[in-house]
């Protein structure tokens, strides 16, 4: 038997993570000399390629010399910090990345807390050492003060610190000596962490930590075996999280080799497994040997901090698009349980109207990863703004607190910090950097930041950078003022002209171009005020037989604004909807009747 290591890889967003594993597969011989590799194999899904991140966590293995090590991917995005607290409970230590020049950032301070919090000692690799401004002796010293004020023990603060650049594939023990492949961390993580101790003999002991879906042999359970070892084609017992007892008949048995997952008969403690045959299995169930009971304790994930309704798509434009293909509430129903199979950190519930769902999740791109998914496979509907989920601690009304980074050009710095104070966010430091750029620190309501990210690009140019990360809730910041600007709503159902779309730009920005289908009710641009207004943008230029000097002068117009699903659920205000389609992302009003929504208004 092989001695086995389980090993994540933790980090904020873009510190390398899923380049690091690249690394140490392709010098470990997973891959064949003339095979063609991508960059961040882990990051399989469409999406994560398409956004250079990773969206779940994910697992692969080595070998080195006489040691199987299991390596799992895991998000650096706050919003799925549900996939961090299942994984961190499987590993046997974890190796924090942290970049030369930006140094710990917030979720870098989350996943290291929930490291500590469960008694694993973590490997600091300080990634991108060959970055002009590197400094990686200060990110070290910022990194230990980190560990300090997280209250790491002193076996903890004991940690053993790798050099290297991912995307090389080089790393080193000493700033002084030039690394030339990965092994100094493999050998590190070999020296440092101890191989999983057990006895095959004893009773199977098995946690559900994660899940996936196979569609020939259906729902797939994920976990480390505690204790004895697991056969395929053995009964087992189940004990659920609410203590329901049953059991089943393992009928396939997997476990990771490279970046591939192989059927095995049997496999032993320390080992993560995937296990199918059980298709209620969900996260935190645990698996011991037929007719014994000894289940982990449970696994706890953070609650929703955000939430949106999915409604049936109402507008006109239902149903025209040829990709459509699901338009029912029903379907949104079976694809929003199908998706509480894998995606733990969701909550969904059914709206009193019956026409719709109540969804929540960890943050917008949470859900806006389910949303695009659900458009690419054919689904159209209707999206609410997003709204905080408020609660009640010791009879105080809180709502949910961000940790925010700014890293802006100073002269732009102080527009940031007026913005941020009329949305209720403290001001925590300011640091100002050598190469012109200013750091502001924040403890933001998230309420606040919804729709801040437009502005905050516009204030800076392009030339800001904004990183987010869930801290706590605290007390109810008081009333927060929305989109300061209005829109301009179609009052005709048509295509769109030039000629009257260039009449109304000087209203306002335009969100369509010439000959777009539209109809009463959707949004069709930006009001220059705070008001909304009710324009006509399919009104052609009436044509006569007279001509007069510079009549007939081509008209120019500027590009329209183009929002991404993200932009568009930060953009809306309460009395609007996204409209979701395939092949379109729609802005509209609730009420599309100009004078039924006069009257509301008026109520």
């Amino acid at each position: 038997m092989k001695k086995i290591i389980n090993i994540a890889v933790v980090a904020h967003v873009d510190a390398g993570k899923s380049t690091l594993v690249d690394a140490l597969l392709k010098q470990n011989g997973v891959f064949r000399d003339n095979e063609q590799v991508v960059d961040c194999i882990m990051d399989s899904n469409t999406l994560e390629r398409e956004r250079g991140i990773t969206i779940t966590a994910k697992n692969c293995a080595i070998e080195y010399k006489d040691y199987k090590i299991n390596i799992v991917d895991t998000p650096g995005h706050a919003d799925f910090s549900s996939e961090i607290q299942r994984i961190i409970k499987t590993v046997d230590s974890v190796v924090l990345l942290v970049d030369s020049a930006e140094g710990p950032m917030p979720q870098t301070r989350y996943v290291l807390k929930e490291a500590l919090k469960n008694n694993l000692k973590p490997i600091l690799f300080i990634n991108k050492i060959d970055k002009k401004d590197a400094r990686p002796e200060q990110v070290v010293d910022m990194c230990f003060d980190l560990f300090m004020e997280l209250g790491a023990n002193d076996e903890q603060l004991d940690f053993k610190i790798i050099y290297g650049t991912a995307k090389n594939g080089t790393c080193t023990n000493d700033l002084n000596v030039e690394g030339k492949d990965i092994s100094p961390l493999l050998d590190t993580i070999i020296n440092e962490v101890p191989p999983f101790k057990g006895n095959i003999d004893d009773n199977l002991q098995l946690q559900i930590s994660n899940l996936d879906y196979d569609d020939y042999i259906g729902r797939l359970g994920i976990g480390r075996i505690n204790k004895g070892k697991i056969k395929s084609g053995e009964t087992v017992s189940l004990i659920k999280n609410n203590g329901e007892k049953t059991t089943f008949k393992i009928s396939k048995l997997f476990v990771e080799q490279g970046i591939k997952r192989i059927e095995v008969n049997e496999a032993y403690f320390g080992d993560i497994v995937t296990v199918a045959g059980c298709n209620d299995i969900s996260i935190g169930d645990t698996i011991c040997e037929n007719g014994t009971f000894d289940p982990l304790p449970k696994i706890e994930i953070e609650k929703p901090t955000l939430s949106m309704n999915f409604m049936v798509n109402s507008s006109p434009f239902a149903g025209k698009c040829k990709k459509s293909k699901f338009l029912t509430s029903r379907h949104i129903k079976e694809r929003l349980e199908r998706e509480l199979w894998t995606n733990v950190g969701l909550e969904v519930e059914e709206l009193p109207t019956n026409d719709g769902f109540k969804v929540s999740g960890r943050g917008e791109l949470h859900l806006s990863i389910l949303l695009e998914n659900m458009r690419r496979e054919g689904y159209e509907l209707n999206v609410s703004k997003p709204e905080v989920i408020m609660k009640e601690i010791n009879g105080v009304k809180c709502e949910p607190f961000e940790k925010v980074i700014i890293n802006t050009p100073e002269e732009f710095s102080g527009t940031i910090i007026s913005d941020l104070n009329d949305r209720k966010s403290q001001l925590q430091s300011v640091t100002n950097t050598d190469d012109g750029y200013t750091k502001l620190e924040f403890l933001s309501p998230t309420r606040g930041l919804i729709g801040y990210r437009n502005t905050f690009i516009t204030n800076t140019k392009g030339e800001g950078i904004m990183l987010r990360s869930f801290d706590s809730y605290k007390p109810y910041a008081g009333t927060i003022s929305g989109r300061k600007n209005g829109v301009l709503v179609s009052m005709v159902d048509g295509t769109t002209y030039g000629y009257s779309l260039f009449n109304l730009s000087d209203r306002g920005e335009m969100l369509v171009e010439p000959s777009t289908d539209v109809y009463v009710g959707m949004i069709i641009g930006i009001h220059n005020r705070e008001n909304d207004l009710d324009v006509n943008g399919c009104k052609n230029k009436n044509l006569t037989n007279t001509r007069s000097s510079g009549a007939d002068e081509a008209i120019t117009l500027t590009r329209p604004r183009t929002f991404t699903l993200e932009e568009a659920l930060e953009f809306i205000e309460s009395d609007e909807y996204v409209e979701i389609t395939p092949d379109a992302i729609r802005l509209r009003k609730k009420i599309l009747d100009p004078k039924e929504r006069y009257k509301q208004n008026r109520k």
